[in-house]
């Protein structure tokens, strides 16, 4: 499926000319999505909905998909049936987002419904809801999942909890999405905000981090912003991130010659099948660059995130890349020519056997 950025946006909490300007920077760097609240609605309805609606009017003319968190609570409010989504509909949605669901019965009738409305689940509860609902033959080409963000320091999700949840979807090919919290913002549907992201370990992450590590699940589809309002450097390195195979920032030594620069930032990657528990080892350089000379030099003990081509001394394997995963004492032939930056080390130990990545330099960004 294919991988989409989006933000989120709150009617309520600010003016409909701010959120416009939002709207549209986003759009420019790429942004497909958004999510929004009706949950948390408040002040007059008249005026809420005519904000949301001035909202999702600029959005659909984006070409951006709209889709808003409900509960039974919201069709009780409004008096809708989940019969009929027509109120959805009416007020430009691409679809709904249901934070507590039905009794799976209905979730089923409301993909059927005649406006093309997508119906998302709440995919962090960890339960047997999605099989229920699947039960009931819903329209899959319109079942989504989407987690839960947590404002509240330290109740995000473990990593755990978030793998299993994210496969019970995935392994139904449902489309999936999760939230990032973007350092530069403050406002979110509720007065608690101690920052917005679905795993806890994110929160005080840069938000290209954050996203990087949810695409490499190969679990999720879509990545969205929990929190208004985003800087546009934000927005622009976000927009800007390999949705489609890590790429991790490196810090060259001042060692490092033009052509160990061009095996790691030019030259393509992949992890062995074979792997190690001490490296990634990327081997087609070797191959490529046979004949080459590499002179050894800051051949110092290993740590992990460094990535070393290996030297003349070490023949056979001469012009290998790798990158380090644990640290290793000096053999005195392994060139030290890069180190991945320091916030993205933890990513070095998602890579999977044959899995391809890329590196850059972090100056980059």
């Amino acid at each position: 499926m294919k991988k989409r950025l989006g933000i989120s946006v709150y009617p309520d909490q600010a003016t409909p000319e701010a959120i416009e300007a939002y709207i549209r920077m986003a759009a420019k760097y790429g942004f497909e999505r958004i999510f929004t609240c009706l949950i948390s609605a408040s002040g007059d309805p008249e005026i809420f909905l005519s904000h949301f609606k001035a909202m999702t009017t600029c959005a659909t003319e984006l070409g951006m998909e709209v889709i808003a968190d409900v509960d039974p609570g919201v069709f009780e409010i409004y008096n809708i049936e989940p019969t009929d989504l027509g109120f959805f509909k009416h007020l430009n949605l691409s679809g709904i987002r249901l934070d507590l669901g039905f009794s799976g019965h209905e979730e089923a009738l409301m993909t059927q419904n005649d406006y093309g409305l997508a119906i998302e689940l709440n995919m962090s509860s960890g339960n047997r809801y999605v099989e229920n609902i699947m039960s009931y033959k819903p329209n899959v080409s319109r079942l989504y999942g989407c987690h839960n963000f947590y404002p509240h320091r330290y109740t995000g999700l473990s990593d755990a909890h978030f793998i299993k949840c994210s496969e019970q979807f995935k392994n139904l090919n449902l489309k999936t999405a999760a939230f990032v919290n973007a350092q530069s913002a403050t406002i979110g549907p509720w007065p608690v905000s101690e920052g917005l992201c679905t795993l806890e370990k994110h929160r005080n992450l840069s938000i290209t981090t954050q996203a990087k590590e949810l695409f490499n699940t190969e679990l999720i589809d879509d990545v969205i912003i929990a929190n208004m309002f985003a800087s546009e450097s934000e927005l622009k390195a976000l927009g800007s991130i390999d949705r489609e195979i890590l790429t991790l920032n490196v810090k060259f030594l001042e060692g490092a010659t033009a052509l160990e620069k061009k095996i790691v930032l030019e030259e393509p990657h992949y992890n062995r099948g074979d792997v190690s528990a001490y490296m990634i080892r990327s081997t087609m350089s070797r191959v490529k660059y046979k004949g080459h000379a590499f002179p050894p030099h800051d051949t110092d003990d290993i740590k992990p995130g460094d990535v070393i081509i290996e030297s003349d001394l070490y023949t056979r394997y001469t012009g290998e890349l790798q990158l380090a995963l644990k640290p290793m004492p000096s053999s005195g032939r392994s060139n030290r020519v890069a180190i991945v930056c320091e916030e993205e080390l933890p990513l070095i130990h998602t890579i999977k056997p044959w899995q391809s990545f890329r590196f850059k330099t972090s100056t980059e960004d």
